[in-house]
């Protein structure tokens, strides 16, 4: 049997050390080989490769981190028992920082290096492993399985085939595909489409010049560190709790903005043990489907109110706790328990009869655009609300993700992703609620307050910020063509005199996932011959919302073609499935437990080994 991984990634690599542990469970008599393919690093893959800059941070601790199936258990490290990166990065350098640390990407590049070592040690004395380093650019049916087309002008056939392509650069649309053909059309300007900071041409913009970056997400982190520290310039120490910027002297000036105009927020200091898991009390999956006919579900009117409330019990509670301690919290969450029976409680109300009627409610409108409705007289004028804003946000990170009302509310929205993929994927809302209010209202504003960065890059913008390297422009930044003076023009309407021309634009977002943009020669491929289609939430009253992800079944994520027909030998999972399902950009599971993470690679391993291991039990018994 051959079985072809494409893409050795977070992914990939999950469902190759769920097929070896599964394998590794039987006497395997048959000959199999596994082909792991990658246009990269075998075994990270593009984003997390060993040779990118330490500046480049993950966001998740790295005591929250595994890329193995299972906690160690005694024995030596092997495929579903094995060291999460905190416990390896704690074995390999005498320097480790501690459990609540934040890795640099390549440090974890090399701990899935690790991983796949482990796997290769530990597999069946039948079972080979044989890495490909190429790109695969076409993929077609056989009579008895597919043939893998390379780009390097080899070819390969499998019998099944997993797909986990991960990140691409789809074709540039609207605003981005004007600023492109502008810098085209004038040659001293560049303009640099989103993508991994690690891959951008970022060492070609000039020292001493000035740069539009757009966007203020977890990217512009990347981009912020890689024309400061990879510049030569060192943070330090301030005294003060702060940092203050050294410059090298070969930095450009950044002008950054986005439409909250506030970099993303920080995540509160971690407080939480690694296997933590909240146990929601309001927002259940069963509560809302009870309320709701599935497949005609509102965001807005039927998820999104339990929500909130969801929120507002965590951040009144800790509130509680804070001032009171304990036990007048208890009571607190057991009046708005018993008050759900009814429907969405008021928790405002019942937290005011316990006394906290001067305690602001929690909008997450106002948290994610702090900066709305308000006009600065000048860039000076805003640049101070902005380092206030940043302050405060740092105090409230600092107090922790346990102990802040604030920043513990907030984590309520990361833990809840499992619930809203489960009300979610597959067309589990309306088209328009699942167009309108999830992608368009409420995913822009999870992930603005729910995937911050560690606090240290907040304390490097305030010290950037300081020493003027960098300046945010304001609420709605606008970046566009400046056809009088043949450059790019930078400003906030709400801001006065913020207008600023430049000659480079780099955007920093990661790019939307859309599998009818993707210019892949494996995606066209794919989509041409109708292997990959386009998943559409259908709507009874016959709205429609055609998603740009890849149309997939359920565990084990076969593509379904045009006519509804699943290809049962081949498996999609992670980037290319966005929008039928929801939130596959995270790239590691949780130690102690199975996330989905594990769950959806081992529903791919479990049928990709069946065959295998059906005909190995048959033979045993």
């Amino acid at each position: 049997m051959k079985v072809a991984i494409v893409g050795s990634g977070p992914r990939g690599l999950s469902i190759l050390e769920r097929m070896a542990a599964r394998l590794a469970e039987s006497r395997i008599d048959e000959a199999m080989e596994i082909y792991l393919i990658d246009s990269h690093q075998i075994g990270s893959g593009r984003i997390w490769r060993t040779d990118q800059p330490d500046w480049f941070l993950m966001n998740t601790v790295a005591d929250e981190v595994s890329a193995f199936s299972g906690q160690p258990d005694g024995g030596p490290a092997r495929p579903g028992a094995g060291p999460s990166l905190a416990q390896w990065w704690s074995a390999v350098d005498p320097e480790y920082p501690g459990p609540n640390s934040y890795a640099p990407r390549a440090l974890h590049g090399r701990y899935m290096q690790f991983i796949l070592k482990t796997i290769e040690e530990n597999l069946p004395e039948k079972v080979r492993l044989i890495p490909v380093k190429a790109t695969v650019d076409e993929l077609k049916r056989t009579a008895d399985g597919y043939r893998l087309t390379l780009r390097e002008g080899a070819h390969l056939t499998a019998d099944r085939v997993i797909l986990t392509t991960g990140h691409t650069t789809p074709e540039l649309t609207g605003t981005q595909r004007h600023l492109a053909a502008f810098a085209k059309e004038h040659p001293q300007l560049r303009y640099i489409a989103g993508d991994s900071a690690a891959d951008m041409p970022l060492d070609a913009i000039p020292a001493g010049s000035t740069v539009g970056v757009l966007g203020l997400g977890l990217s512009f982190y990347d981009v912020m560190a890689a024309l400061t520290e990879g510049r030569g310039g060192t943070f330090e120490d301030n005294g003060d709790d702060g940092l203050v910027y050294r410059p090298s002297g070969r930095e450009p000036v950044i002008v950054a903005g986005s439409r909250s105009a506030m970099p993303l927020p920080a995540r509160g200091r971690n407080q939480k043990h690694h296997d933590h898991r909240y146990d929601h009390a309001l927002f259940t999956t069963e509560r809302i489907l009870a309320h709701s006919r599935h497949g005609a579900i509102s965001f807005a009117d039927d998820a999104l109110p339990w929500l909130l409330a969801e929120v507002e019990l965590v951040y009144y509670a800790t509130t509680l706790t804070a001032r009171y301690g304990p036990g007048k919290s208890a009571a607190f969450e057991a009046e708005v328990v018993a008050a759900a029976e009814t429907g969405v409680p008021d928790v405002v109300a019942i937290a005011a009869g316990y006394g906290l009627e001067d305690v602001p409610r929690i909008d997450l409108d106002e948290q994610a655009r702090p900066f709305a409705g308000r006009h600065f007289d000048s860039p000076e004028e805003f640049g101070r609300a902005l380092v206030a804003a940043l302050a405060d946000d740092l105090a409230h990170a600092e107090a922790g993700n346990v102990d802040d009302p604030l920043k513990a509310a907030l984590d309520v929205i990361r833990d809840s992703r499992a619930v809203i993929r489960a009300l979610v994927d597959y067309a589990g809302l309306t088209p328009t609620s699942h167009r309108e209010d999830f992608l368009g209202w409420y995913v822009p504003r999870s992930s603005f307050l729910a995937a911050g960065p560690p606090r240290t890059r907040l304390q490097q913008v305030a010290a950037l910020l300081d020493c003027g390297l960098l300046r945010v422009a304001g609420p709605d930044t606008r970046f566009l063509p400046d056809a009088a003076s043949g450059r790019f023009a930078v400003h906030s309407p709400y801001v006065a005199g913020s207008k600023v021309l430049v000659d480079t634009i780099v955007d920093a977002r990661i790019p939307t996932p859309d599998v009818r943009l993707d210019p892949h020669p494996l995606t066209r491929s794919l989509r041409e011959q109708g292997i990959w289609t386009s998943y559409v939430n259908h709507g009874a009253d016959g709205d429609r919302f055609d998603t740009g992800g890849v149309a997939v079944t359920a565990a084990p994520f076969h593509p379904v073609d045009g006519t509804g027909k699943a290809d049962e030998g081949l498996y999609v999972l992670g980037i290319p499935t966005e929008h039928t399902r929801w939130f596959m950009q995270g790239g590691s599971s949780r130690p102690g437990f199975w996330t989905d993470f594990v769950q959806n690679a081992d529903a791919i391993a479990a049928d990709v080994t069946a065959p295998v291991l059906t005909r190995a039990a048959r033979l045993a018994a």
